[in-house]
């Protein structure tokens, strides 16, 4: 049943109509402006293109800042299958997260072990 919610809010997420007044089509994290639809991430004068799932994975990492972010509900919202192989992917997807945000120094994300991460900003 679990693994049902997970794939059915993954579907709408993917699915969603056009944004709401309480959508922000932008977020601020800390001296970052990021784009979810257009999937870009920018700081200052300089833009960075995110694949699909990076975007993914920093939306939902927005969503839950400032608190934890479970690793099996994370893998199973963006990937439905929380397998080692999708864990490793997701690792190097927070890698290169980490990469992109590292030009502000109040914004990080910290590994919580044994739960997950924690976008801090």
């Amino acid at each position: 049943m679990e693994e049902l919610l997970y794939r059915i809010e993954a579907i709408l997420r993917r699915t969603k109509g056009p944004a709401t007044e309480k959508e922000e089509e932008f977020s601020h994290i800390g001296e970052y402006v990021f784009d979810s639809k257009r999937q870009l991430l920018t700081y200052r004068d300089h833009q960075i293109s995110l694949t699909t799932k990076e975007s993914e994975l920093l939306e939902l990492l927005f969503r839950h800042r400032n608190e934890i972010l479970e690793r099996n509900y994370a893998l199973k919202s963006i990937w439905i299958d929380d397998n080692y192989f999708n864990a490793r992917s997701m690792d190097v997807y927070i890698t290169r997260l980490r990469k992109y945000l590292k030009k502000d120094p109040a914004v990080k994300i910290l590994n919580i072990h044994g739960r997950g991460y924690r976008l801090i900003c």
